[in-house]
């Protein structure tokens, strides 16, 4: 142990309380509301909150076990972190029109084409890219033609080499809110099938399966790959004007578009939620009415029951 070390250890134990002192109510809801805030006074996601709070309270427990505290103090405190649910401008989801337009621009050189599959995962079955980039061959119950199903079961997100476990850039986790060995099965639409059928074809899997790896050493989906890609095809197939604005201006906006897109189909909400892996709460306070023209049209059949002229509200929905 070197001196510097040492000086930390002595500091930490120094500035630290006995563990007994969480059975004051006031210490142990500073700890709470501590584990919701981030260094720069932002406060944490929920699910991160929720991790961490387990994690206390297994600290807790074990506490408790080596008979350092008589009782989990935590299961005598009433707390839960502020939630906040960011509502998704609409002004960011693409329609199906707009989403094939940069769809169609993708094909146009080789990065888009090898990756238009794995747009097509994130629009066509509300994937998260972390979903996509761990999508196997094993997962897909498709046909040559037609509907199909995909299971998901394992997700990669991008963290970099430096906080990995494997020294890789993505390392495999369990789906988001799932536990380890939980499924998600998700919809592929005729279009989707097409697209996954196309790629197996063109560009094979790789040795363990997955679908979607670099170009060159054919392991990890590099993140920059994706994002240049879909910067690159947005920039070509919209107008400057339509560019220049939030509509699906990064991959992940593909999701939200995908559930807007069934919710305003008239899916059934809890459907829509065990897909997308949300409460239905949570669907109604970001996803209602984002999809790009929905209001106008929900105006149209307010006005055509009422029995007025349909094209006065398109005109000033514009």
């Amino acid at each position: 142990m070197t001196e510097d070390e040492r000086q930390a250890y002595r500091w930490a134990e120094s500035h630290t309380p006995n563990v007994t002192a969480l059975n004051e109510p006031a210490l142990l809801r500073a700890v709470l509301d501590g584990v919701a805030i981030k260094l720069d006074g932002t406060p944490r996601s929920p699910s991160v909150v929720m991790r961490w709070r387990k994690t206390f309270n297994t600290a807790l427990e074990y506490a408790v076990e080596r008979r350092l505290l008589t009782a989990n103090p935590l299961k005598g405190i009433k707390w839960s972190a502020t939630r906040t649910v960011r509502i998704i401008d609409r002004r960011t989801v693409a329609n199906p029109t707009q989403a094939r337009t940069i769809f169609n621009s993708l094909r146009d050189f080789e990065n888009g084409q090898r990756l238009l599959a794995f747009f097509g995962c994130l629009y066509f079955a509300a994937m998260r890219s972390e979903e996509a980039a761990a999508l196997r061959n094993e997962n897909l119950d498709i046909p040559r033609t037609g509907w199909g199903l995909i299971h998901l079961e394992r997700a990669r997100p991008f963290a970099g080499r430096a906080w990995t476990n494997t020294g890789e850039s993505r390392d495999e986790r369990p789906l988001k809110h799932r536990e380890n060995g939980e499924t998600r099965p998700v919809p592929c639409p005729p279009e989707l099938t097409r697209l996954l059928q196309e790629h197996i074809e063109r560009y094979g899997v790789a040795a363990d399966g997955r679908l979607f790896v670099g170009s060159r050493t054919r392991e990890h989906l590099p993140t920059r790959t994706v994002t240049l890609a879909w910067a690159r095809a947005r920039g070509a197939a919209l107008t400057p004007e339509a560019a220049s604005s939030p509509l699906a201006r990064t991959p992940y906006d593909l999701r939200h578009a995908a559930v807007s897109t069934w919710l305003a189909a008239g899916v059934p909400a809890t459907q829509v939620a065990e897909w997308a892996r949300h409460s239905v709460e949570v669907l109604f306070k970001i996803y209602a009415k984002c999809l790009d023209g929905e209001e106008t049209r929900t105006r149209a059949r307010v006005m055509a029951a009422l029995g007025g002229p349909v094209t006065d509200v398109r005109q000033r929905s514009q």
